[in-house]
């Protein structure tokens, strides 16, 4: 578990560090050329959820509603890693971490400020993702591998749990 915890804590140091750097470096909506027509550093703040969902929903409620969805999921997120450590998987656990680095990284910038900072850009000509963040990534690896545990059965007992679990 000590990787568990490793992984969390490096993910969360990482977003909050950038979170930190890009406003002091860059001006709002500056954007600054990585890979020319393909990813860019730039600039911005995200009022809503993931792709910028609700983010034109100008009501006092919204922040409220992101801060007590992000405690929701944290909390099921606590239960799996629960579940996850009971029956020894390493992979789920360490996506569990991933997810919930994020999902903290996110609710961090959202009590403080009531948004996030995002700052990578990646597109291809006129296609383009919405800018999003290192707490964003988190999540989003998590989430694949979490996907792809549960898609092949990998996301219950490790074989060292299941032969334990046998004698």
């Amino acid at each position: 578990m000590i990787a568990d915890s490793a992984l969390f804590a490096a993910l969360l140091a990482a977003d909050r560090i950038t979170k930190l750097l890009i406003p002091q470096n860059l001006d709002l909506h500056q954007s600054i050329p990585v890979i020319p027509g393909l990813f860019h550093i730039t600039y911005v703040r995200n009022t809503g959820g993931a792709f910028g969902i609700l983010a034109g929903w100008d009501n006092p409620m919204r922040r409220a509603f992101f801060i007590l969805a992000s405690v929701a999921a944290l909390v099921l997120l606590a239960m799996l890693y629960r579940q996850a450590c009971r029956e020894g998987s390493r992979a789920m656990r360490l996506a569990l971490a991933a997810i919930g680095s994020g999902a903290v990284g996110n609710l961090y910038d959202r009590v403080m400020a009531g948004e996030v900072v995002d700052f990578l850009d990646l597109f291809i000509g006129r296609h383009h993702w919405p800018a999003f963040n290192v707490a964003d990534s988190a999540i989003s690896v998590g989430a694949v591998i979490l996907g792809y545990l549960y898609i092949t059965g990998r996301a219950g007992p490790s074989a060292e749990a299941r032969g334990s679990d046998a004698s």
